[in-house]
């Protein structure tokens, strides 16, 4: 009687710590990154909410900026400085435009850079 040999299955130890390690990047990249993006949702929503509102382009420079840093404030955005933000005066027109980086540490020496730019043209009413 020939008796075959019993097959192994399942994964070995270091198939295991391979597929824990490929897992942990992906959550301690995805912890990382993630507030970032939360982040520049609330530097948009702010711009949106400045250009819905009304007399915005009769305002001057300092003023907008007021407004605009206000927005930023009350949402803990922390990112966006006052050299980020550029603003232009056209006839009637106002462009607010907002240009920033952020790099948060990963690990060790490792880290991440993510760059925004956002435009808003608010004209005069």
């Amino acid at each position: 009687m020939h008796v075959l040999p019993k097959r192994q299955q399942g994964l070995t130890l270091i198939s295991l710590i391979f597929i824990f390690v490929f897992v942990g990047t992906f959550v301690l990249v995805g912890i990382k990154v993630v507030p970032i993006y939360i982040d520049h949702y609330k530097v948009v929503s702010a711009l949106e909410d400045l250009q819905r509102a009304t007399g915005t382009g009769q305002k001057t420079k300092e003023q907008i900026w007021e407004s605009l840093y206000k927005r930023f404030f009350m949402n803990y955005v922390t990112d966006v400085k006052a050299e980020d933000v550029t603003i232009t005066k056209e006839g009637g027109n106002v462009k607010i435009t907002v240009e920033y980086e952020v790099v948060k540490n990963i690990a060790g020496n490792l880290s991440v850079l993510v760059e925004f730019k956002d435009e808003v043209e608010v004209g005069g009413q």
